[in-house]
């Protein structure tokens, strides 16, 4: 981890590392373990549990401690999990192909969106126990990113390594859509063209509020779902 990496951070990739190897219902580390073991406050020890608590990983039962949660089918439209922790939780063992990775000039909607003149891009097929999930197209801004792009990036968490480089994805915006399969996605994920996919455009922020990510996921949509919780607006 980077020096610079917040210490919740450094608490929640361990947890998630354990989560990934564990049974559903275990049990983990109580807030005054975590406190102990990490040497931080048990504000920041309960800060890093609660937000696996919000991506569904772990559950909490008062009075007794917080456990590991069932896997589940689908992931939820109001989080976003790394893939490969989306894929571990659903006890599958996720693994990536890269098709191109690559530093370029932004294109405009590129450089108003992520605010950069040259982007780092990223485009891989996603795997759970070696089936093709999606082709994820992701881009960076160039002078923030560019370090990480030297690692391992086909067996490697994206989250997770820009989060030790100090840039920890946050929160964003995603707009979903329904597409058909074209050549190269048929070739790409071994699907047959015009086979439906599931298409989320997502710009992510870091922990500053700054633009970190713009990606284009397109998820085989036999293989892939979300779910959606929902209020009901009735007209007065």
């Amino acid at each position: 981890m980077s020096e610079y990496t917040p210490r919740y951070v450094t608490i929640e990739q361990a947890l998630r590392a354990r989560v990934a190897m564990l049974d559903a219902h275990a049990p983990l580390p109580s807030d005054a373990q975590l406190v102990e073991e990490f040497s931080v406050s048990r504000m920041t020890a309960r800060g890093a549990v609660q937000r696996l608590v919000q991506d569904g990983l772990v559950y909490r039962v008062p009075g007794r401690g917080t456990f590991v949660a069932p896997a589940g089918a689908n992931r939820s439209a109001g989080r976003i999990l790394s893939f490969s922790d989306e894929m571990r939780r659903r006890g599958r063992t996720p693994s990536s192909r890269i098709v191109e990775q690559v530093q370029r000039p932004a294109t405009p909607d590129e450089a108003r969106r992520l605010n950069a003149a040259e982007v780092c891009v990223l485009r891989r097929v996603r795997l759970a126990d070696g089936e093709p999930v999606a082709l994820e197209t992701a881009r960076f801004p160039a002078d923030r990113v560019a370090g990480i792009f030297g690692e391992d990036l086909e067996s490697t968490s994206l989250f997770a390594a820009l989060a030790a480089a100090g840039h920890v994805p946050t929160a964003g915006k995603a707009v979903i859509a329904a597409e058909s399969a074209s050549s190269e996605d048929a070739k790409l994920l071994g699907v047959r063209r015009g086979d439906p996919l599931l298409v989320e455009t997502r710009l992510i922020d870091d922990q500053h509020g700054q633009p970190l990510e713009l990606t284009e996921s397109r998820y085989v949509g036999a293989r892939y779902g979300l779910d959606v919780d929902f209020d009901v607006e009735l007209r007065r």
